[in-house]
């Protein structure tokens, strides 16, 4: 069978590969040349270390089973496409911006033909599926959805890092609003999934991937505002979140320096926008909460400068970790952006070290760690990356002008007693 993956990104690299070593025929489309080119040569278009992501790569495009394409013509002739184009929100409003996606089902539409498969597993606000994803494809094709093709809601469940092994292991939900497009949607995906396929429809899948990063954003916000109370009164966060975890059905999280990634900082925004009824207060209150940690971290610097006798205007700081998460370099919405910004407003030259993330446009990353905290005044984390917690802190502590650290990932969660360092931790009140 021929399926067209529209959306080279993280979402649809994998999901495409999977397929065709299914032994489908693919084609990832994406308008991006750059992609298309490293594709068809056997080469992966995403970054980061996604293990046996680029060997089955490699080995669909030799075996003429994986290839790429700039073209939406591909889609008239296959039988399943997947839409997998980011759904990013309006800074200011927190609203969706459906452009991308609208474009690229405009051009979709333009190419559909009947007893089509589409499925979208783009994350959405509730509601869209049915008020701008049905319209566009109906009438942008003259089809008409359940009677001349299907349309499914299958958001994907991915995360960087593990991202073939969250397609094949992870339960999916299938939305449909017609039993031919659930039928069609579960003999797609049962052909690259082992994990539980559950059938809702269109609105409850929306809502319930939403819901499912907005769960997660909330029990982050309530870890780290337990962490802010801890730093107040002398406690220990992490002590405290392994103590409530000893009571029966606790599951507390750990406290960080701030929520990153393409997914969490924006679904909660995307799960509330479109409601009317009551008052939604618990799910904007975590992301204010967790929009304030990198902030948080830097006056945690300035604290520590302070106590080493050093204003931050002026100070060298290092700040370890640009990706949003570890070991990847990932960089998507990551806090230490945020971090960056702070302390520069503050006054102080940041240099910022990573062993993985790319340099980009105002971010110029150094690799060598030794380099990067030659005469800094303190050292920043934000990224728990191993390379960090392996540091080697009499010879780091040589090469800095003033012995300040900052964790904000508990990489020294014994603290750095009795290594002449002034150390500040994010819900560390015991130092």
């Amino acid at each position: 069978m021929k399926v067209a993956v529209i959306g080279l990104g993280y979402v649809g690299v994998p999901v495409a590969a999977a397929l065709a070593d299914a032994g489908n025929k693919v084609v990832g489309i994406d308008i991006l040349p750059g992609k298309v080119e490293l594709l068809n040569k056997g080469k992966g278009p995403i970054g980061g270390k996604e293990p046996g992501l680029d060997d089955l790569i490699k080995l669909n495009v030799q075996k003429k089973r994986l290839r790429a394409s700039m073209d939406y013509g591909e889609c008239r002739t296959a039988k399943a496409v997947i839409v997998s184009v980011e759904t990013p929100i309006n800074d200011k409003t927190k609203d969706a911006n459906y452009r991308p996606l609208k474009a690229a089902l405009r051009s979709l539409g333009a190419n559909l033909r009947e007893k089509t498969l589409v499925s979208v597993e783009s994350t959405l606000s509730p509601g869209t599926m049915e008020k701008i994803i049905k319209p566009i494809l109906q009438h942008r094709s003259g089809l008409k959805v359940g009677r001349d093709f299907f349309l499914v809601h299958a958001p994907e469940r991915v995360t960087a890092g593990k991202l073939l092994s969250n397609l094949r292991t992870v339960d999916r939900v299938i939305g449909a609003n017609d039993p031919g497009s659930l039928k069609a949607a579960i003999k797609l995906y049962s052909t690259i999934t082992r994990g539980k396929l559950h059938p809702t429809n269109w609105v409850t899948s929306e809502i319930v991937k939403a819901a499912e990063n907005a769960y997660w954003d909330v029990q982050i916000g309530f870890a780290n505002e337990i962490a802010l109370v801890c730093e107040d009164l002398g406690a220990n966060a992490y002590e405290v979140r392994e103590l409530v975890n000893s009571c029966p059905f606790r599951n507390m999280l750990y406290p960080g320096a701030g929520v990153g990634g393409p997914c969490i900082p924006k679904d909660p925004w995307l799960l509330v926008s479109v409601t009317s009824q009551g008052k939604v207060s618990i799910i904007p209150a975590a992301r204010e909460v967790n929009e304030f940690m990198p902030e948080r971290l830097a006056q945690l610097a300035e604290e520590g400068l302070r106590e080493a006798g050093r204003r931050i205007k002026g100070a060298r700081i290092a700040v370890l970790g640009f990706s949003y998460r570890e070991e990847t370099e990932d960089t998507r919405n990551t806090p230490s952006v945020k971090v960056i910004r702070e302390l520069r407003r503050k006054g102080a030259e940041v240099i910022i070290h990573d062993p993985y993330a790319p340099s980009q446009r105002g971010y110029h990353i150094i690799r060598d760690l030794n380099k990067a905290v030659r005469k800094a005044d303190a050292l920043v984390i934000v990224t728990g990356h191993r390379a960090y917690r392996k540091m080697d802190l009499a010879k780091i502590g040589r090469k800095m002008r003033r012995r300040v650290i900052v964790d904000g990932r508990n990489v020294f969660p014994q603290g750095l007693g009795g290594r002449r360092f002034v150390y500040r931790g994010l819900g560390r009140g015991d130092y």
